[in-house]
């Protein structure tokens, strides 16, 4: 029992470490977010560079892997994809303000567009979300027509601004699970340590078979014959 104990003591504080660094990463990340919502066109540029040099190793890792694979069916097609990857990587990174242009062209679209899909759907459909799913199209379309009316100006902070919202966001859900987490486990711990407390308290006395008799009226012994 006592081993179990400490097994169980010493999985908790495993636990709780991980759940610790896991909110001290959500930290780094709403510091980041902050940053990165304070310096907007720095967030932009670093977003772009990021962006160019994972293309470009994601198409180096991808022509190493059609390499070793040249004799399947699908060796062009993956060699072609390596290429665009390796051919955007580049570009990314030689004109990071032009692709940065274009890249919000790109998601003022995307917004624009799912926007008035989502319109469309909700007022076909009219489901049980239906309020909440107009609401959504029609932030998605002012959304969009606000980055196409100030393009190409805008694209200096807009990648920026999305990417430091999205590190913030996720920061602050990481550190709502580890403290969650921490939590649990030290409500859970406790539960068990006090459980097993509880096991080795010395039971009781059965009641003598005497005490579970019955006396007889009056209090007296019956006479005997």
């Amino acid at each position: 029992m006592a081993r179990s104990t400490r097994n169980a003591g010493h999985e908790g504080r495993k636990l709780s470490r991980s759940f610790g660094l896991l909110a001290l990463l959500g930290a780094v990340l709403v510091v980041a977010g902050l940053v990165g919502l304070a310096y907007t066109e720095f967030a932009t540029l670093t977003t772009m560079l990021l962006f160019g040099w994972l293309l470009l190793v994601g198409g180096v890792v991808g022509l190493a892997h059609a390499i070793q694979s040249r004799g399947s069916g699908f060796f062009w097609l993956a060699v072609v994809v390596a290429a665009l990857n390796l051919a955007a990587g580049v570009v990314i990174i030689r004109r990071p303000e032009g692709s940065a242009e274009a890249l919000t062209m790109f998601a003022a679209l995307l917004f624009l567009t799912g926007g008035v899909f989502r319109l469309a759907g909700s007022v076909v459909v009219r489901g049980p979300q239906f309020g909440w799913t107009l609401v959504q199209g029609a932030f998605g379309v002012l959304l969009g027509v606000l980055v196409l009316a100030n393009w190409p100006s805008n694209s200096r902070y807009v990648i920026g601004c999305f990417f430091s919202l999205a590190l913030l966001f996720d920061g602050l859900g990481l550190i709502a699970i580890g403290v969650g987490g921490r939590r649990i486990v030290t409500l859970v711990s406790d539960a068990v340590s006090s459980g097993d407390g509880g096991k080795g308290t010395p039971p009781m006395s059965p009641t003598p078979p005497q005490a579970m008799a019955k006396p007889s009226d009056g209090g007296q012994n019956p006479t005997q014959t």
